[in-house]
């Protein structure tokens, strides 16, 4: 990561130079230009243009990212996408491994000749609320239109507000000029702008309409994936607390060992919003000597499945920061069992996106014809292989119990859940158990495995009636009235599958404690308290 923003900044050669070096349109005509970066510039992304108009314009950034469109005949408003590592009809799906795709809006005149267009994390947050407004669906959808529409300046005046309170003390530490007015995509960032270090610390997606299974709204992270804001389609940011972030970023670099979480909701880091709603990923690096030198990067995010965290790049967000020695930890199987296809609203858009599905009885991988990538068991050994391919340490965990008893009701004494009974005819195309199969996976592939959901029944079913609601998320709306009107995790609607702050330290000290049980992973264990 310090190469990365070490090569952002030289390569970053500002406006006037990026001008100079055009040779293709005179430089005495109007021109669009713009820097495009998503934690490091993007080199020969392709470039579009949709202008008020309707009319469209192609071109593909140079190797320090920067784009040149002629400015003569564009009229504004206008939006300008970009699609890095793929092609602009990959940028809606999530059955196949989504490229890099932002957006930015410019809608206000500038003055003279040189017209700036970024793109960036923050230009796609900005374009995202303003197509929610739009009853978009997301950003994506809205570049996919190719025209503006109706636009509505107010909603884009929100939006970038909303964006200046959320970053303004860091643009401040940054010493952005001009704040009141800062709109990322026609700032002008010059040569060593202390603004590029920005982008080396958030971490930009977008997220998973469930109705759909098409990209949606977009999100932005911290470096330790720590939500700044996409909990909700449009509005508030959780404000970037930028001295932690570049403190996390040089643990992140100088760290002994590195431990990835890979997985889903329960062990996922969540919004100040939802507190004291915790992943046990969230609570991990607590279990560590305080002189360990270890540093817990949680990337997992809620609602993923195996195969979907690769698809749609939330993976690729952690990859490049794994290093030899580190420690790759493999959590997913609660949402791989979303392959129901007979239910009504979103059953066919979890069965393209998200299912995979279970070995069968004797241990045999299944799936649908020529769709291997659609087995739970060839989905977790591809977070295998490229964890062995960076000298990483792969680790399998079975998933932490559901509080469901063997009646299936929402109670103690809690049994095994993470199988399927369905048949075709039922929705389910094939049958078996996701426990079962991620320890064939662990046993194939001889990697350590962690029985997390064994752990967390035993845990669960020692505590006296209903004391299982201190742990999962059951939550007092005088706490938080974010859990007010029967919301799930009220008092009213107990969520027996996600943890408050108590559940997820106790699961983080239970895998703990399973770490220190595991001989192959007994070089990590003496790190642990």
């Amino acid at each position: 990561m310090q190469n990365v923003l070490f090569n952002f900044r030289f390569s970053s050669i500002g406006l006037l130079l990026w001008l100079s070096a055009c040779s293709t349109i005179n430089s005495d005509a109007p021109i669009i230009t713009g820097l495009v970066v998503e934690q490091k510039p993007l080199s020969n992304a392709q470039v579009s243009l949709i202008d008020a108009a309707g009319n469209q314009f192609l071109t593909t950034t140079d190797a320090q990212g920067i784009y040149r469109l002629p400015a003569t005949g564009i009229s504004k408003p206008f939006l300008v996408s970009v699609v890095a590592e793929g092609t602009q009809d990959d940028c809606i799906t999530h059955s196949t491994r989504r490229p890099i795709c932002m957006a930015a809006l410019v809608d206000e005149q500038s003055a003279g000749k040189i017209q700036i267009a970024n793109i960036n994390p923050l230009t796609d947050r900005i374009v995202s609320d303003v197509a929610i407004a739009q009853r978009f669906i997301g950003p994506q959808q809205w570049v996919n239109s190719k025209k503006i529409g109706a636009l509505d300046t107010a909603e884009a005046q929100k939006a970038k507000s909303e964006l200046r309170k959320g970053f303004k003390h860091a643009l401040q530490l940054l010493n952005v000029k001009h704040l009141g007015s800062f709109d990322p995509a026609t700032y002008p960032i010059q040569p060593n702008d202390k603004l590029i270090e920005l982008f080396s610390l958030i971490h930009h997606n977008r997220n998973y309409d469930n109705n759909t299974g098409e990209t949606g709204h977009t999100t932005l992270t911290d470096i330790s994936f720590r939500p700044i804001v996409g909990l909700m389609p449009k509005g508030a940011y959780e404000p970037l607390d930028l001295p932690r972030a570049q403190q996390e970023l040089l643990q992140i670099n100088n760290a002994t060992r590195r431990v990835f979480i890979v997985g889903d909701s329960t062990s996922a880091i969540y919004e100040l919003l939802r507190f004291p709603r915790m992943g046990w990923g969230q609570a991990f690096e607590a279990q560590f000597k305080q002189d360990s030198g270890v540093k817990v990067i949680t990337g997992s995010r809620s609602g993923r499945s195996s195969r979907d965290f690769y698809n749609g790049r939330w993976f690729a967000q952690m990859e490049p920061l794994i290093q030899a020695g580190d420690y790759v930890f493999i959590n997913h199987g609660h949402n791989d069992q979303n392959c129901d296809s007979s239910k009504p609203v979103r059953g066919l858009a979890d069965v393209n996106n998200l299912c995979t599905y279970p070995n069968n009885s004797e241990g045999q991988p299944q799936f649908p014809e020529e769709k291997p990538e659609l087995s739970f068991q060839h989905s977790l050994e591809r977070y295998i292989k490229i964890a062995r391919d960076r000298g990483a340490i792969p680790v399998l965990f079975t998933p932490t119990t559901r509080i469901k008893n063997a009646q299936g009701q929402q109670t103690t004494p809690v049994v095994h859940s993470h199988f399927t009974k369905q048949n075709a005819n039922n929705g389910y195309l094939f049958i078996g158990d996701y426990t079962q199969t991620i320890k064939d996976t662990a046993t194939a592939n001889a990697v350590p495995l962690i029985d997390l959901e064994a752990a967390s029944i035993q845990f669960v079913n020692s505590l006296a009636a209903n004391e299982w609601k201190n742990y999962w998320l059951v939550v007092d709306p005088a706490v938080n009235n974010f859990y007010g009107n029967n919301a799930p995790g009220s008092i009213q609607t107990p969520d027996g599958t996600h943890f408050q702050k108590n559940g997820a330290e106790v699961m983080a000290g239970l895998v703990a404690k399973e770490i220190k049980a595991v001989r192959e992973l007994k070089d990590l264990g003496e790190y642990l308290q």
